[in-house]
């Protein structure tokens, strides 16, 4: 069970009003996905990872934002020992990367899981056509798509008629639910099964955190709604486990897109120590007093154990407000926990400073500038 060492005064009509205003929205559909999971996706999921194993060294994840990020977070956090490692690709415009990836995999066996609900997002779109011409060039066009497995959406869109014409294995990016919210969908769980994850595990996890998580996230809005109005502006999510790295980058995706808005919203940063403590240690200790700490604190070894006691004590003596979060256990089913429980989180202090948490209006503004350069 998430344990919070802090405690906010919280309005009880208003957050019944906000859980139910989440529950109806047309975004909601992760609220109560944990408890109510499709067992037939579930089978196919896992059928579909141990094919993946079977026939595959590699499988190249193609996406970008809520696409990647949050299984990434997972896989790079547990490191699992599966049979088939993961790539990623088709989260940057950078060719260096794409041919590293497309040079990493060389003459191995491998697969492509693109995951896009348009598939039109120029990233992961070229990314798909580099692999994809790889694939057909190793395998011929029938064997090539039986290695191509596509998440997309369940009507629509440019991937979901290729997947179609083409005969591609596919999954649904639901409708109800906004791609940084989507980890625990077959988003996230396709990838993670086949790195190795426990996928049951995982929503185990999640599913209890329905219950047990409600308290203690809303607690954390309402502490971080307080903070905000007393002008600590930003938010520096700290962890001390290095494999976290990508979980924190989760984390700021999942509370920037969710509350910067119409000039609104705390900053979303983050640190991994004691690494970190001999970089921006100095201005945490000594500098501009906009920050509070998160601290997502891991069972550990006592070592670590003493690390965060003494930066807890030493910025909070400092005039840095810290929260320290507890994670029960560093693995599949805290890892459920946590994610369910910072997205109830993020969506209550959405709701809390008057944004919607689920659309990203302001994401499209680059997208149209380089529409204008490419014509």
């Amino acid at each position: 069970m998430i344990k919070v060492n802090f405690k906010s005064e919280t309005d009880d009509k208003q957050t019944k009003r906000i859980l139910e205003e989440i529950k109806k929205d047309k975004m909601g559909g992760w609220l109560e996905l944990p408890r109510k999971y499709d067992v037939g996706e579930l089978v196919r999921i896992k059928e579909a990872a141990k094919r993946i194993n079977a026939e595959s060294e590699y499988l190249v994840c193609i996406g970008i934002g809520g696409s990647y990020l949050g299984h990434r977070a997972v896989i790079e956090a547990l490191r699992p020992q599966g049979e088939t490692k993961i790539i990623y690709a088709g989260n940057s415009l950078s060719k260096r990367e794409l041919e590293w990836a497309l040079n990493k995999v060389g003459d191995h066996d491998f697969s492509i899981n693109v995951i896009s609900k348009s598939g039109e997002t120029l990233e992961p779109a070229m990314a798909f056509e580099a692999f994809k011409k790889k694939l057909m060039e190793k395998y011929g066009a029938e064997e090539a798509s039986s290695r191509i497995y596509a998440t997309t959406d369940a009507k629509k869109g440019t991937l979901h008629d290729e997947a179609i014409a083409n005969g591609y294995t596919r999954f649904v990016v639901p409708d109800n639910i906004g791609g940084r919210y989507s980890v625990l969908t077959a988003v996230g769980l396709l990838p993670m099964a086949v790195a190795g994850v426990d996928i049951d595990k995982l929503l185990e996890g999640a599913a209890e955190a329905v219950e047990t998580a409600v308290e203690p996230a809303v607690n954390y809005a309402y502490m971080r709604c307080v903070l905000d109005k007393r002008k600590y502006d930003t938010e520096m999510f700290a962890s001390f486990e290095p494999s976290t790295m990508y979980f924190n980058e989760w984390l700021k995706q999942l509370f920037g897109e969710s509350e910067g808005k119409d000039k609104r919203g705390i900053l979303p940063d983050s640190v991994i120590y004691s690494t970190d403590l001999h970089s921006l240690g100095q201005y945490m200790q000594d500098g501009r007093r906009n920050i509070f700490e998160t601290i997502i604190d891991f069972p550990t070894d006592d070592l670590n154990a003493k690390i965060v006691a003494a930066v807890r004590i030493a910025h909070t003596e400092g005039g840095i407000p810290v929260l320290n979060i507890s994670v029960p256990s560093f693995d599949e089913k805290g890892f459920g926990e946590l994610i369910y429980f910072f997205e109830l989180a993020c969506a209550v202090s959405a709701k809390l400073i008057g944004v919607n948490p689920f659309d990203q209006p302001g994401v499209e503004a680059y997208k149209l500038e380089l529409r204008k350069l490419l014509r």
